[in-house]
C-alpha cells in the first residue's frame, strides 16, 4: 500500500539537451573588437513538470521549474568560455506546443580582464560574472520512445553589473537545436484546474534595505558600498499582479570618487568636485507574484540629482521572496538603460 501511494505521487520531470550556434551582438560599440566569430555551446536542462497541485500552478498553465547549465565558445582568446548554472522556470503557450524559458544564475569565466595579460577585454571585469537567459522554443515531447525534440532561439546575457570595471557585457543571440526525454512519463497525473475567487487587498506599505558594491566606469577607481533606502505602497489588483509608487534614496559611495576624478581630469565639464554624491527617485512599478517568488519591475525619475550620471531615468529589476506574509528578501538590478550600475541584495517589510 505505502508502494503504491509513492507510486502516485510521483510527478514526471523532463532532461533536455540543445546546442546553440550564433551571433555576438554589438549593443556597445566599445565591444566592437571583440566580435570575430559565431558563438557555439550546449544548454542542459532539468524541469520539474507541474499539474495544479498548488493554485499558482494553475494560474500559470502549469509551468515547469529546473536547473540548467550552459557551455558557451565565445569563439575569441580575448572573451575566454563561459560556464553558468541557472535556476530557471518554462512557460507553456499554444497548447504547450510554445514555451518560453527564463533563467538566472552565475558564470565562471575563463579569461577576464587583466591591465597586464589581457587589458583587451573589456567586457569582463570579473571571472564571476552575473547571467540571465531567455529561450523561445516549439517543443514536442514523447515523440519517441519518451523522446522528444525542441528548436527556436536564445537571448544569453553575460555582465558583472558593475560590481568592477571593465563592464561592458555579453549578449549572444542564438538559434538552438535539442532533444528532451521524459521520465516516469507512464504515471503523468491528471491537470488540476484551480478556480481562483475574486482576490484584492488594501494597499500595502512596503519599506526595504539594499545594498552591495560597485564600481564606476574607471578602471581601478575602487570598490565602494552603497545602500538604498525605499519606500513605496502596493495594490493587488489580482492573485497576480500588484502595482506600486514610491521613493528611492541612493547613497552611492563610488560617486564621490567619481565627481573628485571628473572634477580633477576633465575641467571642460565644470565639475567643482563638492556635488553632493546622493541622489533621490521616485517611480512606479509592477509586482508578478509566482507562489512565495515575485518579478518586480520599476521605472524611476530622479528628483534629485545634483551630479549628471547616466541621465535621470533609472530602472530596475529583479526577485523576491517571500518568507511568510511580510518578510522578504530581494535580488535586484538597477540600471540605466541598457546601462547596468548595480546588483543589489536587501530585506524588506510589507505592512
Amino acid at each position: 500500500m505505502l508502494f503504491a501511494t509513492a507510486q502516485e505521487d510521483k510527478i514526471p520531470f523532463t532532461l533536455d539537451a540543445d546546442f546553440f550556434y550564433g551571433n555576438i551582438a554589438e549593443h556597445n560599440s566599445d565591444i566592437s573588437h571583440l566580435i570575430k566569430g559565431h558563438p557555439t555551446g550546449f544548454i542542459l536542462s532539468y524541469n520539474q513538470k507541474t499539474f495544479g497541485k498548488k493554485a499558482w500552478e494553475s494560474r500559470f498553465n502549469y509551468p515547469d521549474y529546473g536547473a540548467s547549465i550552459i557551455y558557451q565558445d565565445l569563439k575569441n582568446e580575448t572573451l575566454g568560455n563561459n560556464l553558468a548554472v541557472y535556476a530557471h522556470y518554462n512557460f507553456y503557450f499554444f497548447k504547450r506546443n510554445l514555451m518560453f524559458r527564463i533563467g538566472q544564475g552565475l558564470t565562471y569565466n575563463s579569461n577576464p580582464y587583466d591591465k597586464v595579460d589581457n587589458y583587451r577585454n573589456n567586457a569582463f571585469g570579473t571571472q564571476i560574472l552575473s547571467s540571465t537567459y531567455l529561450m523561445l522554443n516549439y517543443k514536442k515531447e514523447n515523440i519517441f520512445k519518451n523522446f522528444g525534440i525542441q528548436t527556436g532561439l536564445s537571448l544569453i546575457h553575460y555582465s558583472n553589473a558593475n560590481v568592477k570595471a571593465p563592464n561592458s557585457s555579453i549578449n549572444t543571440i542564438a538559434f538552438n537545436l535539442g532533444l528532451n526525454y521524459t521520465l516516469d512519463a507512464g504515471n503523468t497525473p491528471e491537470y488540476i484546474e484551480h478556480v481562483d475567487e475574486k482576490f484584492t487587498e488594501k494597499i500595502k506599505y512596503n519599506f526595504a534595505l539594499r545594498t552591495g558594491v560597485n564600481e564606476s566606469d574607471v578602471i581601478d577607481s575602487g570598490q565602494y558600498a552603497f545602500y538604498v533606502v525605499s519606500a513605496y505602497a502596493d495594490k493587488r489588483l489580482n492573485h497576480k499582479s500588484a502595482i506600486q509608487v514610491g521613493t528611492d534614496v541612493f547613497f552611492s559611495n563610488f560617486l564621490k570618487t567619481h565627481i573628485r576624478y571628473k572634477s580633477v581630469a576633465f575641467p571642460e565639464d565644470n565639475v567643482s568636485g563638492d556635488e553632493d554624491y546622493k541622489r533621490v527617485g521616485l517611480f512606479v512599478g509592477h509586482e508578478l507574484f509566482i507562489s512565495k517568488t515575485s518579478l518586480i519591475t520599476q521605472l524611476g525619475y530622479y528628483v534629485y540629482y545634483p551630479f549628471d550620471f547616466e541621465g535621470r531615468m533609472y530602472n530596475r529589476i529583479g526577485l523576491k521572496r517571500y518568507f511568510g506574509d511580510k518578510i522578504y528578501g530581494v535580488l535586484s538590478l538597477k540600471s540605466h538603460g541598457a546601462k547596468a550600475e548595480a546588483v543589489e541584495f536587501g530585506v524588506g517589510i510589507r505592512l
